[in-house]
């Protein structure tokens, strides 16, 4: 942050003010800017209808941040700076208000959008006292004794709005669309015959830019966080601009008894990575299917940023001998941090031919990052992968293989 340097004895000047008051205030819009970034977003503002109920609602006190320039007007005696960009903050102290009317046909509604931009104003006039060089005992009232009113604030506000819609039959009425400059709130709808607002009447616009967190809301590094155990799709929220991905590939099923004893699948691949993103946009997340016996685990991604592949199969065993573990763990792509599938075990076969006279064991399954391993089956059929990716284990005699665990994605934000 610059700041001002003044001597003993040197004649002040109105710029020496104005000076400190542009560095303090280009200070605070980097600080701004590193905390919510530089897209426009907005706090606090909340929509409510009045108390008694009545045709008017509020709209709170609360804030807006957006990327302007430092001074697009001069500043006093400081030339403008309307070229270097810096994020600036508008602030209401107070509540506004809104009076919105019912449609004047039945059976019709009207959508009102109520929207937001940053207002930037030279304010409070007043005629201010100038020095006199012909007589200091009788200042001159306002530049060159002229009287005229000069502003002596630079305010920065939240200014509102409210747009009407065309009046529609219910259930058919459209919001206007949101002004260039300006954001989205809210819409409140109307119907014909409305003499009271309440709440069920505001409902808040999906794109609205409202800051998703507060500090004291945070956990260590993130302040969010979402699974998916299936596929879908992620919308980044207002104000994101990167996530945190964490993905597993699913596991391989366990190989078949086939009359001996089956191998062990191996695990999933994982991955993980900080990964930019864009508010508003929709990410697909792809979940892989866990193999079943003998057959292998489903690749799962994160849109085209990360992915992690699933595991290999078993090998199915045969009378009297052991099925070949799989040697093919999955592997993790696009991330930071990438960890392979674990191997699964060989099946194992005892004297006296598997079970035909003797007795017989099948292979764990591969674990996968942060999960155990399949059980070994004591019985016929194959344990299931349990955690995340993990593989299942192989089966005994004519059982069939443990299938793999499905996947997992799991965004940090």
């Amino acid at each position: 942050m610059d700041r001002n340097i003044v001597y003993p004895g040197a004649i002040p000047l109105d710029t020496d003010l104005l000076t400190i008051n542009r560095n303090a205030l280009v200070a605070l819009g980097y600080l701004v800017q590193a905390t919510l970034g530089s897209t426009t977003v907005v706090d606090g503002l909340a929509c409510a209808p009045t108390v008694p109920a009545s045709m008017t609602i509020t709209v709170g006190p609360g804030s807006i941040t957006t990327l302007t320039t430092i001074d697009p007007l001069a500043y006093g005696s400081l030339p403008a700076d309307n070229t270097d960009p810096l994020v600036k903050m508008g602030i209401n102290t107070t509540a506004t208000s809104f009076t919105l009317t019912a449609p004047a046909s039945s059976g019709d509604a009207i959508a009102y959008l109520i929207e937001a931009a940053f207002l930037e104003s030279d304010t409070d006039p007043v005629v201010l006292p100038y020095y006199n060089a012909a007589n200091p005992a009788q200042p001159y009232s306002g530049p060159s004794n002229s009287g005229a009113q000069q502003n002596t604030a630079r305010i920065e506000r939240v200014q509102l709005q409210v747009k009407s819609g065309a009046p529609a039959p219910v259930g058919t009425e459209v919001a206007p669309p949101v002004d260039s400059g300006w954001v989205g709130l809210y819409v409140v709808t109307v119907s014909y015959g409305t003499t009271s607002l309440t709440a069920a009447n505001i409902a808040t616009l999906p794109t609205a830019p409202f800051i998703p967190f507060k500090l004291p809301q945070l956990t260590p590094g993130v302040s969010r966080m979402t699974a998916f155990g299936a596929s879908g799709t992620w919308t980044v929220p207002s104000g994101i601009s990167q996530v945190r991905a964490r993905v597993w590939g699913a596991g391989g099923g366990g190989g078949a008894g086939g009359g001996g004893a089956g191998g062990g699948g191996s695990g999933g691949g994982y991955t993980e990575g900080y990964f930019p993103v864009t508010p508003g946009t929709t990410i697909a997340i792809t979940i892989g299917t866990g193999g079943s016996s003998g057959l292998p685990g489903g690749t799962s991604s994160f849109g085209t940023a990360a992915s992690a592949t699933g595991g290999a199969p078993g090998g199915s065993g045969s009378a009297g001998s052991s099925g070949i573990a799989s040697v093919s763990g999955g592997a993790g792509s696009g991330g930071g941090f990438s960890v392979p599938g674990q191997f699964g075990q060989n099946g194992l076969v005892f004297p006296g031919g598997g079970l035909v006279g003797g007795t017989g064991g099948a292979a764990y399954g591969g674990a996968a990052a942060f999960g155990p391993a399949g059980s070994t089956s004591t019985n016929l059929a194959g344990i299931n992968g349990a955690f995340a990716g993990t593989a299942g284990s192989g089966g005994i005699a004519d059982a069939a293989g443990g299938s793999g665990a499905g996947g997992l994605v799991i965004l940090e934000w």
